[in-house]
């Protein structure tokens, strides 16, 4: 099972995007549009990362309670228990993570850095190719 140092090593070049806590919701929504993102990283003032903003917390916790995107902080609606992982991490260890904590990114970590983030949608595509490359060499194995 590949370790998420193998995705940040092939996603080198991605960018990871974050925003203060004092921002507001429609700042991030707009920087979450333009770079095509489900979700941002929350930073404090010295770039440590405490929390995370996603489409699900807007639906939730602004739209649902009838508050002002251009008003409402950051820091009152976004998600504070941040699940993190680092670069020693399994993909079926963050499949799990996901799973357990119904999450669809996860921040990777390193000496309280942000050093990547990974999506439902990067885990899935690393474990269907998992799978295809162990059916394919099980039936090189079995035809040969």
């Amino acid at each position: 099972m590949t370790k998420l140092e193998n995705f940040l090593k092939s996603n080198k070049d991605r960018q990871i995007w974050t925003i203060s806590k004092d921002q507001s919701v429609m700042q991030a929504l707009i920087l979450m549009s333009e770079k095509n993102i489900g979700a941002i990283i929350i930073i404090d003032n010295n770039d440590f990362p405490i929390g995370i903003f996603s489409e699900r917390d807007y639906a939730r916790k602004v739209i649902l309670k009838g508050k002002n995107s251009k008003d409402t902080l950051l820091d009152e609606v976004m998600t504070k228990e941040l699940i993190t992982v680092t670069r020693d991490f399994k993909i079926d260890q963050c499949m799990g993570l996901m799973t357990e904590h119904r999450i669809r990114h996860l921040p990777i970590l390193e000496d309280k850095k942000i050093v990547g983030i990974i999506s439902i949608g990067d885990v899935l595509k690393i474990m269907i190719k998992e799978q295809k490359e162990l059916i394919d060499h099980l039936q090189r194995f079995i035809t040969s």
